[in-house]
């Protein structure tokens, strides 16, 4: 498989999850402001969306959108346990935590990257998210991950959120629980081969 990644972007999600499984991939880079690659084609050509998460299986289909593509590879390999049973309550509750991720915190943070918005708007947007991410701290006050006492792929959909944060200025230290979150995730060891991989192509 080819995960098509920008590094430290949303894509390291499905790296993470990757790197977790011991599955084979290929790591292609994207330059999200030309869409060129770095195996030298145009993104375009791999998936007309133009953003990263994209995956392309051995047959050749593409798949994007993270959130699908850690549930799909959670599924090729049930054993690893990386993510709940299709049809259980604790499935569901990884999905409600990977649309609550993507859409209120990965939607809120999206807008402060783009360097022609207005700061005025972009501070409706932090005050955003501050307020979406303040709606965890009481979840990792009483459980160490979001679906309870084991690592998902919600969690590093998570982390890679708020390791954005710095960029704006966002101190996650005023969420102790997160803080703890962060810190307890970053030594998860796919975790840090990701990290390591990722920046190996800065």
């Amino acid at each position: 498989m080819k995960l098509y990644f920008a590094p430290h972007a949303c894509s390291m999600n499905p790296h993470i999850v990757l790197a977790e499984l011991g599955l084979p991939y290929e790591l292609i880079k994207v330059d999200t402001k030309t869409k060129k690659m770095s195996n030298g084609g145009d993104f375009y050509d791999v998936s007309p969306k133009g953003y990263v998460p994209a995956l392309e299986l051995d047959n050749g289909e593409i798949l994007t959108e993270g959130p699908v593509i850690v549930q799909y590879l959670a599924d090729l390999k049930p054993e690893a346990d990386i993510a709940p049973k299709n049809g259980t309550m604790e499935r569901v509750r990884m999905q409600e935590w990977l649309h609550y991720i993507g859409t209120e915190l990965h939607g809120s943070a999206g807008p402060l990257f783009n360097p022609t918005m207005p700061a005025e708007v972009k501070e409706i947007f932090k005050k955003k998210l501050i307020n979406r991410i303040g709606f965890i701290e009481p979840v990792l006050e009483k459980q160490d991950y979001l679906v309870g006492g084991k690592f998902t792929p919600a969690d590093g959909y998570l982390f890679v959120v708020l390791g954005w944060l710095k960029y704006f200025d966002i101190d996650v230290k005023q969420w102790p629980a997160i803080a703890r979150f962060v810190e307890r995730v970053a030594k998860i060891p796919a975790v840090q081969k990701a990290i390591q991989e990722e920046d190996n192509f800065k």
